[in-house]
């Protein structure tokens, strides 16, 4: 049950946003193997004078922060970053502009089905 958050400058048409919320689901369900209807994704565009990135990047800079379950293996999550960043370079988003954040908070901190803790919850699948 990832939560994901993209901010991108403003500037990209509508079908280049769908492949890119596309290319960055597909990344979890292949290295985390999360079901595929499995969906909680936010796309935020800023105007440049709002979104300062380092000189080194181009506007095509893109941040992908993810909160999930805590529990993966480090492996599990080198895969994730591989997978988001191929799917983002067939885009043509180079590697050198994305940006990857993972946040795990507990699972006591997750209020999920009817407001109960996601630790008290049969998940139906291992994390």
């Amino acid at each position: 049950m990832p939560e994901v958050r993209i901010e991108i400058r403003e500037g990209r048409s509508a079908s280049e946003k769908k492949v890119l919320l596309e290319a960055v689901h597909s990344a979890l369900v292949e290295a985390l193997r999360i079901p595929e209807q499995d969906r909680i994704q936010r796309l935020y565009e800023l105007p440049a004078d709002h979104f300062e990135i380092p000189p080194d990047k181009t506007d095509l800079f893109t941040l992908v922060e993810i909160t999930m379950f805590p529990g993966r293996s480090l492996e599990a999550k080198r895969r994730l970053y591989q997978a988001i960043v191929r799917n983002l370079e067939k885009l043509g988003i180079g590697p050198n502009d994305i940006f990857l954040v993972l946040y795990e908070p507990a699972m006591e901190n997750w209020g999920i089905r009817g407001g109960q803790p996601a630790s008290e919850v049969d998940l139906g699948f291992e994390v």
